[in-house]
């Protein structure tokens, strides 16, 4: 049985608790958040604390917080020699107070505290130091049902850079999608199936093979017929440079887009 102590209780902190709950193979010892309430729903299933010094000994401690925190954090903990880890994708695993163990335990998806998540379908990125608490980390990230990857802190920082395009920006697009279908009146959701096809073609083939559209086509009339349709400069903007980029990518000739909207 691994045991582990839980730092913060932010979306990642939360799945990760509920997530362990489910292993037959790790105990959650003890659950600890600055702001006791924000876990106090969970204190007749785990031990909560909202004080450093009453935490217990464990396997693993998991620093949940936001990254501009955890090296103070991790600075304030009053214990050494213990094996602590991060869960971020871009802070350095030396960040991490020396005087302990250090780790890093990066799940590698998107996290809302309303939203359920299949972790047999989540890649968990570790780093050790120390390399005697690498198989602990993968035997952690295996007792969720999670691929560990053992990478370095350059891979996880590029892969998180990676993720910030696939994922917060990919989003981003969709809120704008979803704001321009608004302006007419117009379902979202009539979109989702296109939404769920474009994710699961990159899953056969790779996004250079699967771009399609009016961009990737040198189609100039229905690129000038859309320009007019957008209504906010911020939407053209995006609209012009994503289209330069594809052109760029699969080499067409080259995207010379008017003049900005006035309003």
């Amino acid at each position: 049985m691994i045991s582990v102590i839980l730092l913060g209780a932010g979306n990642v902190a939360t799945h990760l608790y509920k997530a362990f709950l489910d292993s037959e193979t790790v105990s959650v010892t003890q659950w600890y958040n600055r702001t006791r309430s924000s876990i106090s729903s969970y204190s007749n299933e785990v031990d909560i604390t909202d004080s450093l010094e009453e935490l217990k000994e464990a396997d693993i401690y998991i620093i949940a917080v936001s990254d501009d925190s955890i090296a103070e954090f991790s600075s304030a903990l009053p214990f050494t020699n213990r094996l602590v880890v991060h869960t971020s994708g871009s802070v350095a695993m030396h960040d991490i107070d020396k005087k302990n163990k250090i780790g890093v335990f990066y799940p590698l998806q998107t996290f809302s505290k309303g939203a359920d998540i299949n972790f047999s379908e989540v890649p968990i990125c570790v780093e050790v130091y120390e390399k005697e608490n690498l198989e602990l980390l993968r035997d952690l990230a295996r007792a969720v049902g999670c691929k560990p990857h053992k990478i370095t802190t350059e891979q996880r920082q590029t892969l998180h850079l990676a993720a910030v395009f696939v994922n917060n920006f990919t989003n981003q697009l969709y809120r704008i999608g979803h704001e321009i279908c608004e302006t007419k009146n117009i379902e979202f959701e009539i979109l989702h199936p296109l939404i769920e096809q474009t994710a699961k073609k990159i899953q056969q083939m790779s996004p250079f093979m699967a771009q399609t559209g009016p961009a990737k086509r040198n189609d100039k009339k229905t690129i000038k017929r859309q320009l007019k349709l957008i209504e906010k400069e911020e939407h053209e903007a995006i609209y012009k440079m994503l289209t330069a980029s594809i052109k760029k990518t699969h080499n067409v000739s080259n995207f010379r887009p008017s003049k900005s909207k006035t309003n």
